[in-house]
């Protein structure tokens, strides 16, 4: 192997580029040369791809977003689109490709490996942490942290005003944000899309939790947690018990800023061993961490086989929020 690419896919998370970066050098160091492909699988299609070195990807470590731009690619869901990415891969001489994203970008990874046997290993990067082999995903602790934060703020304002507040976290069809939110806010309820829950027992949650003394409530809400989202969450509850209710909707601000230390360690992490596993002839893999270390994991495994939410913390949320 002596030419890798590297492209971002999907959904931005932060330290993606410390993951880019690592990727990059861990690359020069092992005497390989390595490219850039520019916005995601579509730059694949369009061929714009660049080559680059150690200082190209200078002061991006603290960065947030991907310096690589994504982007939806149509045409590369056809197999003519995914052979014309294959081919521009080998008119520039490249014999391993990184992908860094999350479900949707290594399914796309897995079809160039397994339709044109090019060998890819891709890297877990999405705030959601719903990537299945991997006890975290680049990104989760950023936007926990940024959400958190949000919700430290707003738990001042609710108790100088005796208010509810509603608090939509991203989460469409994950709850570990919303989960991990709401127990290091105290939250005293927290919405998640595994667990159904209708507004009235959301408005008995908080009638109880007046009952028990507490003037002010911050309820997390998973945004596919509730059917049109906490604004249709808020009109029930009100309906349901009266309070006046307050939502925010945190959105993609979750998505952005810096990154943290921990998943900038956890990225070039992530990169490095990316590089040592195409080294090492490995493929059509992702490369993710648990306990035990960096684990190779089938990519196909990702979609095939599903990451549960820590049921432990739900015990846990409900017993504190007393």
């Amino acid at each position: 192997m002596k030419h890798l690419a590297i492209l971002t896919s999907g959904g931005d998370a932060p330290g993606m580029n410390a993951a880019i970066r690592a990727v990059v050098r861990t690359a020069v160091y092992e005497g390989l040369r390595i490219s850039a492909v520019y916005r995601g699988y579509q730059g694949l299609i369009e061929n714009d791809i660049v080559e680059v070195g150690a200082r190209s990807v200078a002061n991006i470590i603290q960065r947030g977003g991907t310096i690589l731009r994504t982007a939806r690619s149509k045409p590369f869901m056809e197999p003519a689109g995914r052979a014309t990415a294959a081919a521009n891969l080998a008119a520039h001489d490249i014999d391993g490709l990184v992908v860094i994203g999350g479900d949707g970008s290594f399914r796309g990874a897995y079809r160039i490996f397994e339709e044109h046997g090019f060998p890819v290993v891709g890297i877990p990067a999405t705030i959601d942490n719903d990537i299945y082999g991997t006890d975290v995903s680049i990104g989760f602790n950023t936007a926990i942290n940024v959400a958190l934060d949000a919700v430290d703020r707003l738990r001042d304002t609710a108790a100088s005003h005796d208010r509810l507040f509603l608090v939509e976290v991203m989460g469409r069809h994950s709850g570990h944000i919303a989960l991990h939110v709401g127990v290091a806010g105290g939250a005293e309820a927290i919405l998640l899309p595994e667990v159904k829950t209708g507004a009235d027992e959301v408005a008995d949650m908080i009638v109880k939790a007046q009952e028990r003394g507490k003037s002010s409530s911050i309820v997390i809400v998973a945004e596919g947690a509730y059917e049109g989202g906490a604004m249709n969450l808020q009109a029930r509850v009100r309906e349901r018990c009266g309070y006046e209710v307050r939502t925010v909707i945190l959105g993609h601000t979750q998505r952005g800023g810096t990154p943290s230390t921990r998943d900038r360690v956890l990225a070039s992490r992530l990169g490095f061993h990316a590089v040592r596993t195409l080294l090492d002839g490995g493929s059509g893999v992702m490369v993710g961490v648990d306990k035990r270390g960096i684990e190779r994991v089938p990519l196909k495994d990702v979609w095939e086989k599903h990451k549960d939410i820590d049921w432990e913390l739900v015990e846990l949320a409900g017993v504190l929020a007393i």
